[in-house]
């Protein structure tokens, strides 16, 4: 159940809507039963001061400028706690929202909101980083053709709900996994003997699978193009030696998409995707993160 919509927010510029909002993970509700059960355990010692027939107002504010992520999750822990809890969102999953700004008002049993509140805002906080940093670096590189790739650099069990976050940044993910696509590293190549001799075997071992090669010179770039990987990775390449790879990829025989990975920065990203390359893999989006700032008040409690 939610409240009627209240006037909406001021908000920070955001990232273009898209047609339809991302795909919530199917693991959503088992990712709040676990963080309510880490939290609450066998109760809540302190919530149980409050007389049991009190409700209770609240609202959450924002105190940075941030993109809005999390509020299924957000949702979900009340829904879990009690049903008769109603969130109203003042800003929609994926806009902006600026400091100051009120993002939600919830109003229920106040033993619920207050047992609810910390795991309800680590999701909030947590995801709206993910997806803020996120839209930073796919800003950062408009115009380029260039897309922003996440990584497996995720928080255990969260993986799904970091990777929500970067498609509500604007972002785009890369595998979700080990097991939906072949990704072929320094280690791979040394136990098959070669790239051409691991490419060969992951085209036997899964034929329509798409297969990425980690490159860390010009001539194992090369090698992967002659092996007709889908994807060659440009480990750590400098500027000049990202250049000569996308030249060397555009004048041979079999054309890969190439991926930039390996210290980009906010200050280095845009110089990258001017190089001409397809992708460019951050691990920072949802290894790195420091939760947005955001603290939810209590407006009133009645009787």
């Amino acid at each position: 159940m939610t409240l009627p919509q209240q006037a909406p927010a001021p908000q920070a510029p955001a990232p273009q809507a898209p047609a339809a909002p991302p795909a919530l993970p199917a693991d959503l509700f088992a990712q709040v039963a676990s963080a309510l059960a880490e939290d609450v355990g066998a109760g809540d010692v302190s919530a149980q001061l409050i007389p049991g027939r009190r409700h209770a107002r609240a609202h959450v504010i924002s105190r940075e400028d941030a993109i809005l992520c999390g509020a299924p999750w957000f949702d979900e822990v009340f829904r879990q706690l009690d049903p008769a809890v109603q969130v109203g969102w003042r800003c929609a999953e994926g806009a902006g929202v600026v400091s100051g700004a009120i993002v939600c008002e919830i109003a229920g049993p106040a033993r619920a909101l207050l047992t609810g509140e910390r795991s309800a805002l680590n999701f909030l906080q947590l995801l709206s980083a993910t997806a803020t940093v996120t839209h930073r670096y796919v800003q950062a590189v408009a115009g380029t053709g260039c897309r922003i790739l996440d990584t497996r650099k995720t928080i255990p069990g969260l993986r799904t709900a970091q990777k929500y976050a970067v498609r509500c940044g604007g972002g785009t993910n890369h595998r979700l996994g080990l097991y939906d696509m072949v990704l072929i590293k320094e280690n791979h190549i040394a136990a098959a003997g070669s790239i051409g001799a691991a490419v060969a075997a992951a085209r036997h071992g899964n034929p329509a699978g798409r297969i990425e090669v980690e490159a860390e010179t010009l001539q194992q770039v090369r090698e992967a193009l002659d092996a007709r990987a889908d994807i060659v990775m440009l480990d750590d390449f400098g500027l000049e030696p990202m250049r000569s790879a996308v030249a060397l990829n555009r004048t041979h025989v079999h054309r890969a998409q190439l991926e930039a990975s390996g210290g980009v920065t906010l200050a280095s990203v845009r110089a990258i995707a001017e190089t001409g390359v397809d992708f460019i893999s951050i691990g920072a989006l949802t290894k790195n993160v420091t939760a947005i700032d955001l603290s939810m008040r209590f407006a009133d409690a009645g009787g």
